[in-house]
């Protein structure tokens, strides 16, 4: 059965871009552009993994990390945060909310199968 990937990032060619290479890679992929969604669909069915944009409509990553941090059914959920903010801070906000690991934009498409590869292998540990 494959692995369960959500993706929330708001970019069309982006999250078109995701779905795909990752669903080559042999991924299940859903893909949310809107904060609130993207949470909500988390909560209703926790996927495997998640790849998270950091500037998102209604919420941002960053909140979106903090609540499944907090609730106790998603704690553990490996996120792989995504931003086109790549300065210092922007890394250590994302740590110091939860990120698994964090990618700045642009990336190659490698790199993103790569760490959703190892996220996926870390759940199943």
């Amino acid at each position: 059965m494959p692995k369960r990937v959500l993706v929330a990032e708001d970019e069309p060619n982006i999250a078109t871009s995701l779905k795909f290479i990752l669903g080559r890679a042999g991924f299940e992929v859903d893909v949310r552009n809107d904060g609130g969604a993207a949470l909500d669909a988390i909560l209703d069915q926790v996927p495997d993994v998640l790849v998270l944009d950091v500037m998102l409509p209604t919420l941002d990553g960053y909140e979106i990390l903090r609540r499944l941090r907090a609730n106790p059914r998603t704690a553990d959920l490996p996120v792989l945060m995504l931003t086109a903010k790549g300065q210092r801070e922007d890394r250590e906000t994302a740590m110091d909310v939860g990120a698994s690991m964090f990618i700045t934009k642009p990336f190659s498409n490698g790199d993103i199968v790569a760490a959703v590869e190892k996220l996926a292998a870390s759940d199943a540990a």
